[in-house]
């Protein structure tokens, strides 16, 4: 629903503020909520009173009978307000259209006519909208009291409406302007009447400021039992009282007060510190009456929402307080029995008693015009408020007064460090006086009362100067001082920490190079056992497959001399040829123990090779004590690193470019001695074919293998010999000999299986030859002996 449909609201025909979000605002009093620590239940149940008092404004009443007397008309209304405030709806009707009287024993119910039943409904309304005001003051005050009660202090803050007159000033006016009377006079109590005390009783010369007391108006609404509120109860009890009544009541008891001045009809002006004022007491009896029944504060305690209860808790327990004087209906309903204006002049007495504990500060607030009309000033309006407020008097106090004060020993104690010269006498009066001289301070400038020194403006700021800039000086100094002290623990602290991170992290590592160098000694281990056994098993399967090649070879090398030697002996018998065949064998078996002798010499390095084997694992031995000899040199190994690491790397660098260089050398020789014994071969097979001398031929290319073996060993043996002086110390290298000497143990294994699978090729291509050549030779001895026997024949 808009605003425009509750009646409450649209009695004063504004319904939006230019300028304002009422989204927004709604926005912040949640988060306002959420910071003073309202659950967010409680926020709900907040929000639905407001919409249930809302909603009790636009309930209706309908005509039951010819007594004019009424029930609730169940619409949409009343439905909501007993939802929202969770009653049951026929109690509700029965709240806001009857009433209980109690008659000695008995209980009467008494229906209502409409203007009670409107008051009722009203009266339920308001009761529920300030009980939800002060339970809100009550739970913001729990949350802020946490601080008060650590420290003991506390700010508090009033914010009041100020003077109200207007054309036509009602009970509300009569109760703000009575409350601006009572501020008014602790106002005036605290910049005047308290000041000028304080000046007498400390003997300063002053002349007194008159002011304006107002204490006659307040005689007239406090006094009793002829003052504005004591009439207004009295009148408020009666049941025939009317506002009539009330107002011709205060024109005969009140007219010789000079603050009273009665007028016509129910009209009377009261004259305040701020102006005269003029109220209508039309409706003064009914608002300050203003009575909510027993039934409906039964209905608010039958509900189920917490709110209502812990309102109707609250009410019923004002209503059982004592009650004293005038106020008491007898008769009347068992209700609250305190009116509005005693309620409020109790509330205003016990805000006075606060206002009294505590240091008061005031901000005066002027109102520029009366149109609410931003860039218009006017200066009658201005000035009226000034008066009014005595914030003139007060001007021309501060003028003619002292406004800064300070007590002989605060004053001795805050600037006594600030004196030249030491005081003979150390009492904070004589203190307090030779400061005064020091710094030339006029004597009309300030007075020395019996306990306090009074200054005029602006008189304390020079000494607050002089004293601020020789505290920022002395800080200064005891900084830099404070800071040299601070950097010289820091550095010895920097220095206590990096020797004690140096000694931890040096014996951490040694553990860990240790647990490593275990680590790697059992690695070398684990490897030479296994390269060792992988290497016996390599060799047995070569030697194995060498075996059974070899006796392959010599098998068929023997059937074929076998062979020969049959057709030797068969064509034995034959002329001068057989002299040519003689020969032919003798060469065969020339090239044959040349083969056998390479075999021999193969054998030899192969034996050659296993000493080599011994030497290094008697050189490995000698590694294991040369380590153990390190180990002792480790400390002086430390401090040479650094200018050995330098002379390592460029030592690297050169075995390198050395070792790359010799590698490059070494493969290119053994692929064009590879090429060149192939092609060897291969021209001995087309010069044979073509009828040249092939054994010639074949003597060359085992003449290149000899001389390409003692090349290889030469080599091996010499790279052997270095890697062997490297391990043992004798020559500084910047490489891993037991790596270097295991890819020279596979490339010597590797040239070792290419030469002989070479030689063996050698041989079976020269028994080929042999072979191929006696049988030429046979074929021209048929040849011969067949021409032969042709020309016998």
């Amino acid at each position: 629903m808009s605003a425009k449909q509750y009646k409450y609201l649209r009695q004063s025909s504004c319904y939006s503020i230019n300028g304002v979000d009422d989204a927004e605002q709604f926005r912040i009093v949640v988060e306002a909520l959420d910071i003073v620590h309202v659950s967010k239940e409680d926020q709900e149940s907040v929000f639905a009173m407001l919409a249930a008092v809302l909603w009790l404004g636009n309930v209706s009443f309908t005509v039951i009978d010819n007594e004019n007397h009424v029930e609730p008309v169940a619409d949409e209304g009343l439905i909501t307000v007993a939802k929202l405030i969770g009653c049951d709806i026929g109690e509700l009707k029965l709240a806001l259209s009857t009433r209980k009287m109690r008659v000695g024993n008995d209980t009467i119910v008494q229906n209502l006519t409409l203007s009670q039943a409107t008051d009722t409904r009203d009266a339920l309304a308001k009761s529920i909208y300030a009980c939800l005001f002060e339970w809100l003051v009550e739970q913001i005050n729990k949350s802020l009291a946490v601080g008060k009660r650590r420290t003991g202090r506390s700010i508090s803050i009033l914010d009041i409406y100020g003077f109200e007159s207007f054309d036509r000033n009602s009970f509300e006016q009569f109760c703000i302007n009575y409350a601006n009377e009572r501020l008014q006079q602790h106002f005036n109590r605290h910049l005047f009447k308290l000041e000028q005390e304080e000046y007498i009783q400390d003997g300063i010369d002053w002349a007194k400021v008159d002011f304006e007391d107002n204490k006659d108006c307040l005689n007239l609404f406090e006094k009793k039992p002829l003052g504005l509120l004591s009439l207004l109860d009295e009148e408020s009890t009666f049941p025939n009282g009317t506002d009539l009544t009330f107002a011709n009541k205060l024109k005969q008891h009140l007219n010789s007060n000079p603050c009273f001045r009665g007028e016509r009809d129910k009209s009377f002006t009261v004259s305040h510190y701020a102006g005269e004022v003029i109220y209508d007491t039309t409706g003064f009896l009914e608002k300050n009456r203003d009575l909510l029944h027993l039934d409906s504060i039964e209905l608010l305690s039958s509900c189920s929402c917490h709110l209502p209860q812990i309102f109707a808790s609250n009410m019923l327990s004002q209503s059982n307080k004592p009650v004293v004087g005038p106020l008491y209906k007898a008769g009347g309903a068992d209700s609250q029995k305190l009116s509005v204006a005693t309620k409020f002049k109790g509330q205003l007495f016990q805000l006075m008693q606060r206002l009294e504990s505590t240091t008061p500060h005031f901000i005066r607030c002027i109102k520029p015009n009366n149109f609410q009309s931003p860039g218009l000033y006017e200066q009658g309006l201005v000035l009226q408020q000034l008066r009014c407020c005595g914030v003139l008097e007060v001007v021309r106090i501060s003028r003619s007064g002292f406004p800064t004060r300070m007590s002989h020993q605060k004053f001795a104690r805050r600037y006594g460090f600030l004196l030249l010269e030491s005081v003979a006498s150390q009492d904070p009066l004589s203190v307090s006086v030779a400061i005064l001289h020091q710094f030339n301070i006029l004597p009309e400038m300030y007075q020395v009362g019996y306990t306090k020194l009074f200054f005029r403006t602006g008189q304390i700021g020079m000494l607050e100067d002089t004293r601020n800039r020789t505290l920022h000086g002395i800080l200064r100094v005891q900084s830099c001082f404070r800071g040299h002290q601070a950097r010289l623990c820091l550095k010895e602290l920097r220095r206590g920490i990096v020797a004690l991170q140096s000694f931890i992290r040096g014996e951490k590592i040694r553990k860990e190079y240790a647990l490593v160098l275990q680590r790697h000694r059992a690695a070398v281990v684990i490897q030479r056992q296994i390269k060792s056994r992988v290497a016996r098993q390599k060799l047995k399967n070569i030697k194995y497959s060498s075996i059974m090649i070899q006796s392959v070879i010599r098998g068929w090398l023997v059937r074929r001399c076998s062979g020969d030697i049959c057709l030797l002996k068969s064509v034995e018998s034959k002329g001068n040829d057989s002299d040519e065949v003689l020969v032919k064998a003798s060469f065969l078996a020339e090239l044959q123990r040349r083969v056998l002798k390479a075999e021999a010499a193969l054998r030899e390095k192969e034996e050659e090779n296993d000493i080599l084997h011994q030497r290094l694992q008697q050189y490995e031995s000698r590694w294991s004590e040369y380590e153990q000899k390190m180990k002792s040199m480790e400390e002086v190994w430390q401090k040479q690193m650094r200018s050995l690491q330098s002379s390592l790397s460029i030592a690297k660098k050169s075995l390198a470019i050395d070792d790359s260089e010799r590698n490059s050398d070494a493969s290119v020789n053994a692929s064009d001695e590879v090429e060149y014994s192939w092609d060897t071969g291969s021209n001995c097979k087309g010069q044979e074919s073509n009828g040249v001398r092939p054994m010639s031929a074949g003597l060359s290319v085992i003449s290149r293998l000899a001389e390409e073996f003692d090349q290889r060993s030469q080599v091996f043996g010499d790279d052997a010999k270095f890697l062997v002086e490297v391990k043992s110390g004798q020559v500084e290298a910047s490489l891993n000999p037991d790596k270097e000497l295991r890819r020279l143990k596979q490339m010597f294994e590797a040239w070792k299986k290419d030469y002989g699978s070479r030689l063996r090729e050698t041989k079976v291509i020269l028994n080929k030859l042999g072979s191929e050549e006696g049988a030429i030779d046979r074929v021209k001895k048929k040849w011969w002996g067949r021409r032969n026997s042709t020309r016998i024949n």
